[in-house]
């Protein structure tokens, strides 16, 4: 654990989900995979469609909306309707395809390993703390069997803009009803999570579990007010006189 400035002790914490409570990197490589064997399977007009034309045309329809990337649901959505669209499909075959294809790849991405650790640490850390999730992505807590944990569960999209922008941050302060810089935040991205949580007046712990040096990461903007590299390191700094403490 390496500290950047003092802290207090905090009254909530809030957590981000992808890469901070599992690894997610190879949830979403099989997502992407399902969705292109889908439409090959299913759509073989599509076949001819390579990954970068699909990358190509989702960054396109971003560039044309951004507030598609505040919604990565609705922007895959609206990727499979305008790409079947490109391809001839009237609209409404379009649409019905898209959300076929959306289910599909839901599916695959809501098939998570949480490792042990994790349930062991937020178990504890839920038996005397509030604790809220917030989320850039669309994973279902309840299918990956982490909805117990938190209090809520704030999405980008459904519940505001997406990290770093204040929406998500506000409102886990409004519902947890303490100052921002009672709760302490803890996730991956040094952006999204240490810059989005240092604005809105709060606590930020990077978390970095793959060993990266915080002066040579180029999107360091913000300094963290803590660094852990494992997560039963939050035992040690959220209940220090609880007896919860980090296994050797």
């Amino acid at each position: 654990m390496q500290f950047y400035r003092s802290i207090s002790l905090p009254k909530a914490l809030t957590f981000d989900l992808d890469d901070t409570l599992y690894d997610n990197r190879p949830v979403i490589r099989r997502a992407e995979q399902a969705m292109h064997d889908w439409l090959a399977a299913e759509h073989p007009a599509s076949r001819g469609v390579g990954l970068a034309r699909w990358k190509s045309l989702k960054l396109a329809l971003a560039d044309a909306d951004p507030l598609l990337h505040h919604d990565v649901t609705r922007w895959r959505f609206e990727l499979l309707k305008i790409g079947f669209m490109q391809l001839g499909y009237a609209q409404r075959r379009a649409e019905q395809a898209a959300a076929e294809g959306l289910d599909v790849v839901l599916a695959v991405r809501n098939q998570v390993d949480i490792p042990a650790e994790t349930h062991r640490v937020l178990g504890l850390l839920a038996a005397h703390l509030p604790l809220v999730a917030i989320t850039n992505g669309n994973v279902d807590v309840e299918k990956i069997g982490l909805a117990g944990y938190f209090d809520v569960v704030l999405r980008a999209g459904p519940d505001g803009l997406a990290k770093p922008e204040p929406d998500l941050f506000a409102k886990a302060t409004r519902h947890l009803g303490l100052a921002p810089g009672e709760i302490l935040h803890v996730g991956d991205h040094l952006v999204t999570d240490v810059g989005g949580a240092k604005r809105h007046g709060m606590m930020a712990c990077w978390f970095n579990d793959q060993q990266r040096v915080l002066g040579q990461e180029p999107r360091a903007k913000w300094l963290p007010d803590v660094e852990i590299c494992q997560l039963s390191q939050l035992l040690a700094l959220a209940l220090p006189s609880t007896g919860c403490h980090p296994e050797p």
